[in-house]
């Protein structure tokens, strides 16, 4: 029977949440830590252990998947993170590790590329998985998002930022958060939208919107997107947005610093929506398109819970004005 402080130097440190005893009768009672981490007997339970534990939540997948499923939310930090840490694991827990839908429905990673395959693979061949971490706050860009038959993953746990990486890196998929583009570039596809504004016109309109901005780091764009699509969304491109998560835990463990990226935003006006190709672009007075593009502004904001303060009190003081 072997029992030791030391325990982290056999189990590996996702399982650390285990329960139990280790016995083995090749390990001296008497060990330092030096010797349990250059001892091949001990190397060798560390992967025993890794493998009955991958192998007994195979058999519970197996047996009960519906019962599995019930559990998935409670288990599957431990088991992504095995699957982040332990390459040995990874490859076994693929087959029992389980991405949830914003519809609450599970699937393995083989079954949601099959699923996606024929609506989300993109002009260049490559699969793209889009994803919220937040289903309240991005609930109608998932509306839109299944309006055209996507589907949208629920990314919301704490190692989900590491777990994407890897599943990018290993499973060969392309991820796209829900808002780091309009719905529809977040596939993209050859289908292009001519705008129904002229050259002149859509100059004026970019003029008007670039006057209305959030920060000096916000860009504003004219797109000719569906006319379904919103008038105003407003976006934070991938990349952009993982840097800022990077350095934000940088800067959060170094305890100083400033975030360069926490500001980036994209501002995209759809020049082919009514209320900007007809309303705003036949105002009589530069004044009355401000006006009508600020409304729509401030609305973009409110949908991305980014209106706040100040700047909410007076939205809801001239909404109240118009009533």
């Amino acid at each position: 029977m072997f029992v030791t402080d030391d325990v982290k130097e056999i189990v590996p440190e996702f399982l650390m949440l285990l329960h139990g005893v280790i016995d083995s009768p090749d390990i001296p009672l008497n060990v330092s830590r030096s010797y349990l981490q250059s001892d091949a007997n001990v190397r060798k339970i560390t992967s025993y252990i890794t493998r009955k534990v991958a192998e007994k939540l195979h058999d519970l997948f197996k047996k009960d998947r519906n019962d599995f499923e019930k559990k998935w939310d409670d288990i599957g930090t431990f088991i992504k993170y095995g699957i982040i840490s332990d390459e040995k694991f990874a490859e076994k827990a693929n087959s029992f590790a389980l991405l949830k839908n914003t519809k609450s429905e599970y699937k393995t990673i083989e079954e949601y590329k099959e699923k996606i395959k024929d609506t989300q693979t993109d002009k260049n061949n490559k699969l793209t998985v889009i994803y919220t971490n937040d289903a309240k706050l991005h609930y109608s860009l998932i509306a839109a998002c299944e309006d055209k038959g996507y589907d949208v993953l629920v990314m919301d746990n704490i190692i989900d930022n590491h777990f994407i990486q890897q599943l990018e890196y290993k499973a060969e998929m392309s991820f796209k958060r829900v808002d780091s583009e309009t719905v529809d570039n977040l596939i993209e596809k050859d289908t292009k939208y001519e705008s129904v504004l002229s050259e002149a016109d859509q100059t004026s309109i970019a003029e008007i919107f670039k006057g209305i901005s959030l920060n000096k780091s916000t860009s504003t764009e004219l797109k000719a997107l569906s006319p379904n699509d919103p008038p105003i969304q407003i976006v934070r491109p991938e990349f952009m947005r993982r840097m800022s998560e990077m350095q934000h835990m940088m800067t959060m463990m170094k305890g100083e610093g400033e975030d360069m990226f926490k500001e980036a935003y994209n501002v995209i006006i759809n020049s082919n929506h009514p209320v900007i190709a007809q309303k705003i672009n036949a105002a009589e007075s530069t004044e009355r398109k401000s006006e009508l593009a600020t409304n729509l502004f401030e609305l973009a904001l409110l949908d991305q819970n980014m209106l706040k303060g100040e700047a909410l009190s007076k939205f809801v003081k001239k909404s109240l004005e118009r009533i």
